[in-house]
């Protein structure tokens, strides 16, 4: 699929929920790896567009990629056939928007998750004043950034069935 595509598709589903489900009292927004992309771009999505107002109240956001830039020169784009200007269009890193909701953002990643996995976890979580200023933490987001000892890009998710896992208890 094209990623302007299955960006569009995920901000109207939730649009679809909002409408179809009036009554909900929130929703919580989690996805790992691509998912944690997509999840990413429904918070920074101008709702306006969409004629509804989601009461989104949490996310997390699990191994994600949050710059799509890095992906146009690996085999991976080999499938997304993306641009630069869809790449960018497209990374959550570049349109974080203030925090306009009281959503708290739980961005998790993995002890052994490759190294640029790792520095767009924290970079897009900014758990330091040294990282860039767009992230997250610097537009008014409540985030936290989970950095999970002992397991890799897979196991991180696939634990999720287990009650002593950390990510589970949080």
């Amino acid at each position: 699929g094209h990623m302007d595509a299955m960006v569009l598709q995920v901000r109207r589903s939730v649009a679809f929920l909002v409408q179809r489900h009036a009554g909900i009292r929130g929703i919580y927004l989690c996805g790992h790896s691509a998912g944690a992309h997509l999840a990413a771009m429904v918070l920074s999505t101008d709702w306006t567009e969409y004629g509804v107002a989601p009461d989104i109240k949490g996310a997390v956001l699990v191994s994600g990629v949050y710059d799509l830039e890095p992906i146009l020169h690996t085999y991976v784009n080999d499938e997304l056939n993306m641009s630069q200007e869809v790449a960018q269009r497209n990374s959550p890193m570049l349109h974080i928007t203030p925090a306009a909701m009281a959503c708290q953002v739980l961005v998790a990643v993995a002890q052994h998750d490759s190294p640029e996995f790792r520095r767009q976890s924290q970079e897009y979580g900014q758990v330091s004043s040294l990282l860039p200023p767009q992230a997250l933490r610097a537009a008014g987001w409540s985030v936290s950034l989970l950095d999970l000892a002992g397991v890799d890009h897979f196991d991180i998710i696939e634990k999720l069935s287990e009650e002593s896992y950390v990510l589970t208890q949080v």
